[in-house]
């Protein structure tokens, strides 16, 4: 399901002229070496703002630190990680500040 709230999330950011990336990319850099581990963010928008969609019964500390790890990956200071699976989804949106 959640391929389907993002694909729809992107629609919509899109519809209103806002630049998004899908699925984008985050390779890991060390020791000057960059590993490509799988890392990908749902939704990066205007290169500034990470969000990470989720269907879940709860959201819990490892979808936080997911959503934690790709804001410092990509030097995004703010991010919100998106539940879909709640009734309202204005109780399913946390934002997260770095």
């Amino acid at each position: 399901m959640e391929s389907a709230y993002e694909e729809c999330l992107f629609y919509e950011i899109v519809k209103v002229g806002i630049s998004v990336k899908k699925q984008k990319p985050m390779p890991l850099v060390y020791e000057d070496v960059k590993l490509d581990i799988g890392y990908r963010i749902d939704l990066l928008v205007e290169n500034k703002l990470v969000v990470e969609i989720k269907s879940v019964e709860a959201l819990n500390d490892v979808h936080l630190a997911q959503i934690l790890t790709y804001m410092k990956l990509s030097d995004c200071k703010l991010g919100l990680l998106i539940n879909f699976n709640v009734k309202l989804l204005k109780n399913g949106i946390k934002r997260v500040i770095l």
